[in-house]
């Protein structure tokens, strides 16, 4: 479309979002001490370049700063994982795909970022986009015009090349019960999963950008994971993703427990957290912070901005301690790239990143570095872990859960070694 009339990133998946109460689902990082580094014997980013059909993506190696999984040793305390995940995922005027990968790089994070497919479909080739029990050509939230999807494709690149992670949010963010997501059946959720996938791949055909630099990785490889727009469709995606070999779903609403499989793929979904003030916990997103407090306007009381992302860092902050002294189950986080309430979600992410992601012990990740740890893991050690209720750390202590045997009692209890005189 024209730069005029370009529709803002946040703008678009705003107007999608308020359409389902539901929720929505719309330099390099330093190495942190005991964190694992690279992969060894990794080929440095660019000396292998094997550039892949139309010279949108290439073959670059291995991602570099994706770390090796490391098992657990017998009685060993597992690290407290935090996920930071971003629904449809675009560089637009407000410049937050940007914002936060520098806030990730200075804080030895790294995120996954779940790109719309149509952000990098111009709005003149939109009738390429087929969407199930849609007219060719529809979307929620627009398409793009070619600066945003430079912007969009300079960010993801580089995002790639620090370690992050690209997942999808598939296409036009279709929500409710005409022809949204949640209708949609396994053979459309292979469409719209190959089309989120072919958009990425043949960017340089629609847009005509040939001399642009390709993505730096194989992006049939890349994807191995995603969150449904507004959080519908669920039980159909996964069988879809499935069969399609893909690693994970972060598409539903979980307590703070260690995840598990269903139906092949690791369940990581978003948490309920502490909400304070209120006598319920809420979802660990921004959308859902923001229904419960200025319900869908997306501009609320001005006075009130300040006061309601106080409100939502602290409720993340509580969730993260009660995992961090507790389970240690890991923390998911979803949000997007928006500026309602004055941007105050936006702040109180900046916040959670920062307070969190440098203590001890504390792994602020990508969901592809999750479950390539879940992945590496005992699976008895896991069911351990899983036997953990929110919040509950092992009475005996981790050596005690995670060894098998008994830890030994503290000197001066019954049972314990006698004391010396």
């Amino acid at each position: 479309m024209a730069a005029t009339q370009r529709i803002a990133v946040g703008a678009m998946v705003a107007a999608a979002c308020a359409t389902s109460l539901a929720g929505c689902a719309a330099g390099s990082p330093g190495t942190k001490e005991g964190a694992p580094g690279p992969r060894k014997g990794a080929p440095a980013p660019g000396s292998v370049v094997r550039l892949i059909g139309d010279g949108s993506t290439a073959y670059t190696g291995a991602q570099p700063h994706l770390p090796v999984p490391e098992r657990l040793k017998p009685g060993e305390k597992p690290p407290q994982f935090v996920v930071f995940s971003w629904d449809g995922a675009g560089e637009d005027s407000q410049k937050l795909f940007s914002h936060f990968r520098k806030v990730a790089k200075e804080n030895h994070a790294t995120m996954t970022y779940f790109l719309s497919g149509v952000y990098m479909l111009p709005e003149d080739k939109r009738d390429l986009y087929r969407p199930p029990q849609h007219a060719p050509g529809s979307s929620e939230i627009g398409f793009n015009d070619q600066q945003g999807i430079a912007d969009t494709l300079k960010q993801v690149r580089l995002a790639w090349l620090e370690g992050n992670e690209i997942g999808t949010h598939f296409n036009g963010h279709f929500c409710g019960t005409d022809g949204g997501v949640g209708q949609w059946s396994v053979k459309e959720w292979k469409s719209e999963i190959a089309q989120a996938k072919q958009f990425v791949k043949t960017w340089k055909t629609n847009t005509g950008m040939t001399k642009a630099p390709a993505l730096p990785f194989d992006y049939d490889k890349e994807l191995i994971g995603a969150r449904t727009p507004c959080l519908e469709g669920q039980k159909n995606f996964r069988k879809a993703a499935t069969e399609l070999g893909l690693r994970y779903d972060s598409s539903g609403v979980n307590h703070q427990l260690w995840p598990q499989k269903r139906e092949g793929l690791w369940d990581v979904s978003m948490q309920l957290v502490p909400f304070p003030g209120h006598d319920y916990e809420q979802l660990t997103m921004d959308y859902n912070f923001m229904v419960n407090q200025s319900g869908t306007q997306t501009q609320g009381d001005p006075d009130k901005f300040d006061y309601w992302g106080d409100q939502m860092r602290d409720g993340l902050l509580k969730g993260f301690y009660r995992a961090y002294d507790g389970n240690r189950a890991p923390l998911v986080i979803g949000n997007h790239f928006e500026s309602w309430n004055g941007g105050t979600y936006m702040r109180a992410l900046d916040d959670v990143v920062k307070q969190v992601c440098n203590k001890p012990e504390v792994r602020c990740v990508s969901f592809h570095q999750l479950v390539d740890w879940l992945d590496a893991q005992d699976p008895q050690t896991l069911a351990k872990l899983r036997t953990l209720k929110v919040g509950e750390a092992p009475r005996q202590g981790w050596a005690s859960l995670l060894s098998g045997r008994p830890a030994p009692a503290p000197k001066g209890v019954p049972g314990a070694p006698a004391l010396k005189q």
